[in-house]
């Protein structure tokens, strides 16, 4: 089954500028994300989206193919993924017949991602291409962060629970990490959709039967500002 892998990879972070090509231990951290893409060899072709020279210059000379630049309305911070993988599986139609029934989204700020998770991913989509419209990466929530454990403050700065409004000696001593529930969280690593998805009558990444592919925490990183990249560089040499 062909898979068509697309990066996306905007020049405008406005959190932590230029983070796609900066150097994350020692070459860019676009280059992580297209490295483990092309050792993976489970998908097809390999395309980069992006609005950058710079990050195109990155992304050529790391293997990625580079074919088009994207469209300006679709390198703005509000511009949803969608319009982006869609905008880049026509152009591939378009300009060289060329169409694959499942694309994997890899996105860069998210180095974590092994070979051996892509390697699944395209196994499961073998296996259940029948049963399932779309997949996506999600961890374990760790217990402190559990919506169980979430609480809003009100105007008088008094606390209650997030998620039912009730008040706090309500939920005190009730639960802890052994007895509530798993939480799982979108941990921004791999997404992979069926390309008809796109193109609907009510086009999304989704559609109706989304699979969550469980991948261990330690992997996890979404880089978005200073402190998350320090985060992940200590992760990264870790695993490594």
């Amino acid at each position: 089954m062909k898979i068509l892998g697309i990066i996306t990879a905007r020049g405008g972070s406005t959190r932590l500028p230029g983070k796609n090509i900066r150097d994350f231990l020692g070459k860019p951290l676009l280059a992580w994300t297209i490295e483990t893409a092309l050792e993976s060899g489970v998908m097809d072709r390999v395309v980069l989206s992006t609005d950058s020279d710079d990050i195109a210059e990155v992304g050529k000379r790391y293997g990625a193919e580079v074919l088009f630049k994207r469209p300006a309305e679709l390198s703005t911070a509000e511009a949803g993924s969608l319009g982006v993988v869609a905008h880049a599986s026509q152009w591939l139609k378009d300009n060289q017949g060329y169409e694959a029934p499942w694309i994997m989204l890899l996105e860069p700020p998210s180095p974590g991602r092994q070979v051996f998770h892509l390697k699944e991913v395209a196994k499961i989509i073998e296996n259940k291409n029948d049963q399932i419209d779309s997949l996506i990466g999600v961890s374990k929530m760790p217990g402190h962060y559990n919506p169980f454990k979430a609480f809003k403050l009100g105007d008088d700065v008094l606390m209650s629970r997030w998620h039912d409004g009730a008040a706090i000696k309500d939920f005190w001593g009730r639960y802890n990490n052994q007895t509530m529930p798993d939480a799982y969280y979108n941990n921004s690593m791999v997404y992979a959709f069926r390309d008809s998805n796109l193109f609907d009558a009510k086009p999304s990444l989704w559609g109706e039967r989304v699979y969550g592919y469980l991948m261990d925490y330690k992997y996890s990183m979404d880089i978005d500002t200073e402190e998350e990249w320090k985060i992940a560089e200590l992760k990264m040499k870790e695993l490594l």
